[in-house]
């Protein structure tokens, strides 16, 4: 089974790279072209960076984040789902989340939240009991989806695999992410614990399941259920929200106050709460502005950083590394950031989906409450920590 995974993470993370890189040129020509055009016109400057730079760019970066690694891990997904192997890993691991006092069905769906924690959040579905599925998308924002596995990639390969070089980087930087996944798994077992036993209060339901016989895929079904039913599904659900986005956050980074901008008064506004938690005002901005999409996040750090006033994204890593330790960050600061990425408020599409299955806001507003405080209080016992023996 951890084979098993480890090879559909490794196709997906690996795979994906180059279809990435493909839509990102692809949008950047069409964002000329858009520039272009608004020339063409004579079209204020500012509306023309407000709709290019703001909208267009942040929504292009979104899809062409999201579109490739949803594209190959859901029909892999699928492909074991038809076959007949998922049953088997559900049956096998409800002994653990038995201890839990939930059902080895929300094996399934932390597994789907590693494509789209709002995908793994509609997955739920199949869980029968309704509290033991109220556990399961509460607690589902504690496994990374593929959004936030280029940034814990990035930050793991500059601060924890940087002084090494050669294979051994690589094998660091993976197992340094891999350890970020257990803490989130472990994280969901707590959290799914202290549910049980305080709001959610029930034992585990009966887990009774005939397992199906091993049997050949039928691609066409898989292709429609995975391309259809859930990339682009949770893509349609996530563009809808990453247009407006991206027009308020080029507000925030162009309307000045006196003489700053709102997103730097936002910053220094939240700076020392912040410090207590080893990160900085513009890093928790740039949690608080990509709301919409955890791939934005690392672009808005960089533009804030750059003090331009539009998303930044730079694809060499040694530049990256530059810019963030010259605005003082330390490998305490990976450390929280790695551990916030993990451990905090899920997207706003996952929060929509969320809406949508429980039908209420209580649950929604919920799950952005539990883990966004497992991510501070975490954050501020590393740093305390690390300044009490550093």
């Amino acid at each position: 089974m951890i084979l098993f995974f480890a090879l559909i993470f490794w196709i997906t993370i690996t795979g994906a790279n180059y279809p990435s890189q493909l839509l990102s040129d692809f949008f950047g020509v069409i964002e000329g072209k858009l520039i272009y055009l608004f020339e063409l016109v004579n079209s204020p400057s500012w509306l023309m960076e407000l709709l290019v730079f703001g909208m267009y760019r942040t929504l292009a970066w979104v899809v062409a984040v999201m579109l490739p690694p949803m594209a190959i891990f859901f029909p892999l997904f699928t492909i074991l789902e038809d076959l007949g192997y998922l049953p088997r890993i559900a049956f096998n691991l409800d002994g653990f989340f038995k201890k839990a006092y939930t059902s080895g069905k929300q094996a399934l769906t932390m597994c789907m939240g590693f494509g789209c924690n709002a995908a793994g959040v509609v997955g739920a579905r199949i869980i029968d009991s309704p509290r033991e599925r109220l556990i399961a998308i509460l607690t589902n924002n504690f496994v990374p989806c593929n959004g936030r596995f280029p940034f814990l990639i990035t930050i793991a390969s500059i601060f924890i695999a940087g002084s090494i070089s050669g294979i051994w980087s690589s094998i660091l930087s993976t197992l340094s992410v891999i350890a970020v996944i257990i803490i989130g798994i472990i994280m969901t077992f707590i959290i799914s614990i202290i549910l049980s036993k305080t709001i959610l209060k029930g034992l585990p339901s009966s887990f009774v399941l005939e397992l199906p016989p091993y049997r050949k895929p039928q691609f066409s079904k898989i292709l429609v259920r995975s391309i259809f039913d859930r990339t682009l599904f949770v893509l349609g659900r996530a563009i809808s929200v990453a247009a407006p986005a991206g027009i308020i956050i080029w507000l925030f980074a162009n309307i000045n106050i006196y003489g700053i901008s709102i997103l730097n008064h936002i910053a220094n506004f939240l700076n020392p709460f912040a410090t207590l938690m080893g990160l900085d005002g513009y890093i928790l901005t740039a949690f608080i502005l990509a709301l919409p999409a955890n791939e934005i996040v690392l672009p808005i750090i960089l533009m804030s950083y750059m003090s331009g006033g539009n998303l930044v994204q730079i694809e060499d890593i040694a530049s990256i590394s530059n810019i963030l330790i010259g605005n003082g960050w330390t490998i305490l600061t990976a450390i929280n950031v790695m551990l916030f990425s993990l451990m905090h408020f899920p997207c706003s599409t996952t929060l929509i989906s969320i809406k949508k299955e429980t039908g209420s806001w209580k649950w929604a507003i919920l799950s952005f409450i539990i883990p966004t405080v497992c991510g501070i209080v975490i954050c501020m016992i590393t740093t305390g920590i690390y300044n009490l023996f550093l």
